[in-house]
């Protein structure tokens, strides 16, 4: 019986030593661990155009923030289709009011006929809320 445990305890010792191996039958490639390097930080290369303004020479006229952003978004005004053409002509784009978008949220602006309808629904009271009740038909 001690032989048994000796020569299993032998064998477990030269399984757990052969997995530090590098040839036979467990041997792998493994990676260098000191082969690693950091990537180099990113730089932004200088603008050689790019000159610093003079004393008292007039800084030149930029555009406005909010031109610079669609430039830089859309990239400027791009031609439109014969398609979208026409479907704004019949949308009646050349009648809009330039200020539309900050006159929409005025409660006296009507931006859309809202009909008899919709109009009762949104003026009707408030119901009973959790209490109400549904009843069937007979």
């Amino acid at each position: 019986m001690r032989f048994v445990k000796l020569g299993l305890a032998a064998s477990a010792a030269t399984l757990v030593l052969a997995g530090c191996g590098t040839g036979g039958v467990l041997g792998r490639d493994r990676p260098d661990e000191f082969a690693v390097t950091r990537n180099a930080p990113l730089v932004i290369p200088p603008d050689y155009n790019l000159v610093p303004p003079r004393p008292g020479e007039p800084v030149p006229a930029a555009a406005d923030a909010r031109t610079q952003a669609l430039e830089a978004l859309f990239g400027g005004p791009a031609p439109r289709s014969q398609g979208e053409r026409s479907m704004l002509d019949a949308a009646g784009s050349d009648r809009v009011a330039l200020g539309a978008r900050s006159v929409a949220g005025d409660p006296s602006t009507l931006v859309v006929d809202k009909g008899a309808t919709t109009q009762a629904i949104v003026a009707a009271p408030a119901g009973p809320g959790r209490d109400a009740v549904a009843s069937t038909p007979q």
